[in-house]
């Protein structure tokens, strides 16, 4: 028997670059994504790497950002640190990284 998975997920773990208004932030990034068929659009999300700036702002009210990483630059939502204070990226579009 074959196993069948339900997503042929892509990604990138690398640096990249919050950018909040005119605000640039380096970061560490560990983002995946998949294409789904029932809405025809790509789906992308991952974690930003605990960083004091990002916490500041995403807890200053700041929700999205410009995610940007060697390959691309997406808009991505930010939302739901875990107890490492690691946030939460996602987004709808075509992704910040390259998909094979």
């Amino acid at each position: 028997m074959s196993e069948e998975h339900e997503h042929d997920e892509e990604g990138y773990t690398g640096d990249a670059v919050l950018v909040f208004d005119e605000r640039e932030v380096p970061v560490r990034v560990e983002l995946r994504g998949y294409f789904q068929p029932i809405d025809g659009r790509y789906h992308w999300y991952g974690r930003v790497g605990a960083n004091e700036q990002v916490t500041e702002l995403v807890e200053g009210g700041a929700r999205t950002a410009l995610l940007r990483t060697p390959d691309g630059s997406a808009t991505g939502s930010l939302t739901d640190p875990d107890p490492w204070r690691r946030y939460r990226v996602a987004g709808t579009s075509t992704p910040p990284f390259t998909v094979g």
